[in-house]
């Protein structure tokens, strides 16, 4: 049985989702608290207190024209100016607490045998959610509303590590992400099994500013490998911790959101979320 956050999010995504399918008939509140079987004041409050914004302006952050802005300021400032040219702390703050460590061959050897992983379930913004930690810090965050299918990809990239169903401070450190009072947050170790390559895609997806993007080739360029577009998308498909390591902010040059591991609609929620929150305004109704 779902619950309610979850509930809450489903009817959200299939709002966004009707709005924009529908966009050029303009539809009003009414007509889309009306599809998600809601009062308008109920949708709307909803509506607002998981996105901190109106329906209208959350559409905003998640249009074309606002990606394309977006990216014509990631490509001016190359990441390396970001957070001198106005940036707020704010919007880099978790970045910084995030810090990844590779796993030595040793840790992974023979599927993980050596290797004892506390797993738990929670809930996000986004829908549920497993999180995964060694005695080193977070292995592993995933997307999925299925226990069963999440323990069992858990286990494929561990086929014979020890597992216990158990939230460990790792674990709970890392959920408070979600809770937005980044002030009290305490630096989010990642320990990760990854070759150079990608462990130097992964920490460069840590200097994407939260409500800002960027592209496959800027990371490039970023990492010194300025011809290795694909190589980085194939990376950035293969990282091992949603929303940490923010691989949802990385689209396609057009603007376009392009694919994501959890779900483009998930991807277009999350890119909304963290945009509604650091350009705060005043909220606008539908």
């Amino acid at each position: 049985m779902s619950t309610q956050n979850q509930i809450d999010y489903e009817r959200i995504a299939k709002a966004i989702a009707y709005i924009q399918s529908n966009f050029k008939l303009q539809p009003n509140l009414d007509e889309v608290a009306e599809k998600i079987h809601l009062s308008p004041a109920h949708f709307q409050k909803i509506f607002t207190d998981w996105a901190g914004t109106s329906p209208k302006k959350f559409l905003q952050f998640i249009s074309l024209e606002h990606a394309k802005n977006l990216l014509k300021e990631e490509k001016a400032s190359l990441f390396d100016t970001a957070y001198e040219t106005g940036f707020s702390s704010t919007s880099r703050l978790h970045d910084l607490f995030v810090n990844i460590e590779g796993m030595s061959p040793a840790e992974y050897k023979n599927g993980g045998k050596s290797l004892t992983i506390n797993y738990s379930f929670s809930e996000s913004p986004f829908g549920e959610i497993i999180t995964a930690s060694t005695e080193k810090g977070i292995c592993y965050m995933a997307f999925e509303n299925d226990k069963e299918t999440a323990l069992g990809n858990l286990k494929h990239k561990f086929p014979n590590a020890s597992f216990f169903e158990k939230q460990d401070g790792f674990q709970k450190n890392a959920l408070s992400i979600f809770n937005q009072d980044w002030t009290k947050l305490n630096t989010i170790k990642l320990h990760l099994k990854g070759t150079d390559f990608q462990l130097k895609v992964w920490e460069s997806l840590l200097t994407i500013p939260m409500g800002k993007l960027s592209t496959y080739g800027n990371l490039a360029e970023k990492i010194g490998n300025p011809n290795a577009s694909r190589a980085v998308g194939t990376a950035i498909g293969s990282n091992p911790v949603a929303f940490l390591i923010p691989c949802h902010r990385v689209i396609q040059s057009s603007g376009n959101i392009g694919g994501y591991m959890w779900g483009s609609d998930r991807k277009q929620l999350i890119i909304g979320w963290e945009g509604s929150h650091v350009y705060a305004e005043d909220s606008i109704l539908l």
